[in-house]
Parts: C-alpha cells; structure tokens; sequence
C-alpha cells in the first residue's frame, strides 16, 4: 500500500482525524487533482468539478480535524477516493 493509499485509509476511517500531518493532507490533495492557494495561513483548494473549496489552516503540523472531516466529506461525495474500500 502506498503512502497515498494509507493516507486515504485514514482519512476515510474517521479514527485519527487529529493525527493527520498538514503537509501530507496538502501533498495528498493535490495528487488528487486539486488546485493550491495560499492566503497567509490559509491554504485553498479547488478542483474543477468540484463545488465546496477546502480551506486547510496548520494546528503545530498537524490538520485540524474538523477540517479533515471536509476532505473526507468532499472524498466520499464526489468519490474521489478511488478504490479504496473502508466500512464506515
């Protein structure tokens, strides 16, 4: 399994939603198509197709877990998780 793949594991579990590190979330999104702007401490990301914009900000470096709740909420509903399979 790839690092991508464990990351998307664990963001699709909702079991360790403080434990993500911010930059890995950042990486992660973009290898998903998605498009990086920053704006001081907040980074943007969009994707063409997709309606809701992600907006990430670092706690220390880690993501702060409400904010990886969005990803997994715009993951799931646009399935862009690929074929990942977790029971939820």
């Amino acid at each position: 399994m790839s690092k991508h793949e464990k990351l998307l594991f664990k963001i699709l579990s909702g079991t360790s939603d403080a434990n993500i590190h911010f930059k890995d979330l950042c990486d992660f999104l973009k290898n998903l198509g998605f498009e990086e702007r920053i704006r001081g401490s907040h980074h943007i990301f969009r994707k063409e197709g997709v309606i809701e914009k992600i907006n990430l900000q670092q706690d220390k470096d880690k993501a702060k877990p409400y904010q990886v709740k969005q990803v997994r909420n715009v993951i799931l509903k646009y399935k862009l998780g690929g074929k990942i399979n977790v029971q939820i």
